[in-house]
């Protein structure tokens, strides 16, 4: 009997050893891989905090803020920014609060009253109930210029939309003049491209203005199958012969190397300039690039006035052209 506890002593006191030892090896490997596989993993990355939607928009005169202090509901206080930007406020009297942001205000705020010993650590909330101007201006080539009310910041694309959306003539080009920057405009290029289109996307804010750019027109007159009006977008390039193919090409009786150019100038008559079409079409001359609001006139060889036409004559045939948009 004293053998057999004897026994069950040996063993459990060995068992022990060996849940010791195993501890004991499991703590070392740990210790020594544990940091090799921390130096192989990347070190995850911080996360940027994401930036409230109206951070960007700066209080100005006529704006209606209400000021609030957490755990004070008695402190509450709706003001109105005074046209040289201040407030006043209870307790610490008047604040310049105007071309800031909203959390930019909070801080100055919460400083004043913890300055003054009316509060140890305020949490203060700055909150825009009514801007000056509620609306954004829409102008230039759009469907409906005009001015849209919007209560907070909001979509360029969006804004577009309210204005029923961009016009037949309009450019790529939109400029955005900023309420707070209005000597800084924001230009930025619109384009068909999925993943160009969100990074002009921008915001825009009460108060602020955008404008369509207008979009150049090229003519193209005279003995073609389609006379008519060929947009160029701002960051396109046109050349004749290019002109040409959009008007379908010339008729068969067209006095090719009878063509002209006529190029309106900033001072004086407009200007022309003859084309010799034939020689371009067999790449024996080289092709012009045009401008804006150029007029390629192509005459009718069977005429014996065709040649002879005045620029008044060619310019005032423009006038009733259908335009065509050209958008690659």
């Amino acid at each position: 009997m004293r053998r057999s506890i004897t026994f069950q002593g040996f063993s459990l006191t060995l068992l022990l050893l060996v849940q010791l030892t195993s501890a004991s090896s499991q703590k070392a490997w740990s210790q020594n891989a544990v940091p090799a596989l921390a130096a192989s993993a990347p070190e995850p990355q911080a996360a940027t905090p994401a930036k409230p939607a109206g951070s960007m928009l700066m209080i100005g005169g006529g704006d209606l803020l209400k000021v609030s202090v957490l755990g004070a509901p008695d402190s509450d206080q709706e003001v109105r920014v005074t046209e040289d930007g201040n407030v006043f406020l209870n307790f610490i009297g008047a604040v310049h609060v105007g071309g800031l942001t909203t959390t930019a205000a909070q801080d100055l705020i919460a400083k004043k009253l913890a300055a003054g010993g009316f509060f140890t650590q305020p949490q203060v909330s700055v909150f825009t109930k009514e801007y000056a101007t509620q609306g954004v201006s829409v102008l230039g080539e759009v469907q409906k210029p005009g001015v849209y009310p919007i209560l907070g910041p909001r979509r360029l694309f969006d804004v577009l939309s309210l204005a029923g959306g961009t016009g037949p003539r309009a450019g790529r080009i939109v400029s955005i003049t900023r309420r707070e920057h209005p000597e800084s405009p924001q230009s930025v290029m619109l384009s068909n491209d999925a993943n160009e289109s969100a990074k002009v996307n921008v915001e825009v804010f009460p108060g602020d203005t955008v404008l369509v750019s207008r979009a150049g027109v090229v003519y193209i007159s005279g003995s073609v199958h389609k006379p008519s009006g060929v947009i160029m977008d701002n960051s396109s390039e046109m050349t004749v012969l290019q002109a040409i193919a959009m008007a379908e090409g010339a008729l068969p009786d067209a006095a090719l190397n009878k063509s002209k150019l006529i190029r309106r100038t900033p001072n004086g008559p407009p200007q022309e300039i003859p084309l010799h079409l034939k020689d371009m079409l067999a790449s024996k001359s080289p092709d012009i690039r045009l401008q804006a609001e150029d007029i390629v006139f192509v005459p009718n060889s069977a005429a014996k006035s065709a040649g002879k036409r005045t620029l008044d004559a060619i310019i005032s045939t423009t006038t009733g052209l259908i335009i065509y948009g050209v958008r690659p």
